[in-house]
């Protein structure tokens, strides 16, 4: 009886590259997550505005001008309007007329806080197209105000 040697074949040689699909595969999803949530963190609000010009905006009928007062008092359309009645006043002039432009006219000492909670308010009422109303730069401000 003979005695014989099972002859051993080499193995392939271990792999020592890193496979790239599978981390190629992850940045794209990362890459594609990131271009569909950017837009989202943005805290702007969403609003209509109208182009800037050299000439003033013409008078649009039915647009409703509140003005805020650097003492923190409101008018809309020239009457006096407390914090609280505002939200309701924009609704009821929302469900009127949905195209309703809201112009604001704030004192320049007005911080920018209040003008972002009015527009903010009216965007929560429904209007959509708001407007700032400012001076020319030569221009005298109105007496009164």
């Amino acid at each position: 009886m003979a005695f014989g040697r099972f002859e051993r074949t080499q193995g392939e040689a271990p792999l020592s590259d890193i496979n790239m699909t599978p981390l190629i595969d992850v940045m794209l999803v990362l890459l594609v997550i990131l271009l569909l949530t950017a837009p989202l963190l943005d805290g702007r609000i969403a609003l209509n505005l109208p182009r800037v010009s050299a000439s003033p905006a013409p008078a649009a009928p039915g647009a409703l001008v509140l003005e805020l007062r650097r003492d923190g008092g409101m008018l809309l359309g020239g009457q006096p309007v407390s914090q609280a009645a505002l939200p309701v006043l924009l609704r009821e002039r929302a469900a009127v007329d949905a195209h309703a432009e809201l112009r604001i006219r704030a004192d320049s000492a007005v911080p920018y806080g209040d003008v972002a909670r009015v527009m903010a308010a009216a965007q929560a009422a429904g209007l959509s197209r708001v407007g700032l109303l400012t001076q020319p730069a030569g221009a005298a401000s109105p007496p009164g105000r």
